[in-house]
C-alpha cells in the first residue's frame, strides 16, 4: 500500500513542533459551525462528532508532525526517490489521525471509498503496516469526515445528505459503535 510506505517514511515521532497548528486546532471548526446555526450538517451528527474529536485530541499518544492531507492526489512517484507526499498541510498529531484524508478519498468516487467494506479493509492494511490503533483510526475517520464537511460549507460548498463526507462518516458511525 503505496500511502501506507509513504506514511511510514516520514513518521519521526517524538520532535516537539511549535510552528504548526495542531489537531485541537483544527477541531474548532466544529464550533464555528455549531455557532452559525448553518442546518445543511444535522446538529447530531456535528454533535458526535465534535465529542469525539474531542476525547481523541486529548488523548493522542506520540503527537507528531503530520502530513494532514495525505492522500492519492498528494502523492507522487519521483524516479530518484520513489513516491512522495506533497502539498503538505501541516498538523501535529498522532499517526492514527493523518489515515483520515485517505479514507476520503477519492472524493470524486464515494460509492467506492465510502463502503464499509472499503473502509475496513483499508483500515486493516494501515493498521498492519504502520501498527495503528484501528478503532482510534475509524473514530477519526468518522469526526473527521463531519469536519470536512463543515469545511466545505464554509467554503462555499453545497452539502447534503449524499456529499462524500456526509456518507462517509454515516458509513463508519456503526463501526465506532461496534467498537
Amino acid at each position: 500500500m503505496i500511502l501506507a510506505d509513504v506514511m511510514q517514511r516520514m513518521s519521526c515521532g517524538g520532535a516537539s513542533v511549535t510552528f504548526a497548528p495542531s489537531v485541537q486546532d483544527w477541531g474548532m471548526g466544529f464550533e464555528r459551525y455549531l455557532t452559525s446555526r448553518d442546518t445543511k450538517i444535522p446538529n447530531d451528527l456535528v454533535e458526535r462528532a465534535r465529542h469525539l474529536y474531542v476525547q481523541l485530541s486529548a488523548s493522542q499518544r506520540s503527537v507528531r508532525l503530520l502530513h494532514g492531507d495525505l492522500h492519492h492526489c498528494n502523492v507522487l512517484f519521483d524516479s530518484d526517490r520513489g513516491w512522495v507526499a506533497i502539498d503538505p498541510k501541516g498538523v501535529v498529531g498522532e499517526n492514527e489521525f493523518e489515515v483520515g484524508a485517505s479514507l476520503r478519498n477519492p472524493v470524486e468516487r464515494p460509492e467506492l471509498f465510502a463502503s464499509r467494506k472499503t473502509v475496513e479493509r483499508r483500515l486493516s492494511l494501515y493498521g498492519a503496516r504502520l501498527l495503528l490503533d484501528v478503532d482510534r483510526a475509524v473514530s477519526w475517520c468518522f469526526a473527521q469526515a463531519v469536519l470536512s464537511a463543515i469545511w466545505s460549507v464554509e467554503d462555499g460548498a453545497v452539502v447534503h445528505a449524499t456529499h462524500p463526507a456526509i456518507r462517509l462518516a454515516n458509513e463508519v458511525l456503526p463501526l465506532i459503535a461496534e467498537s
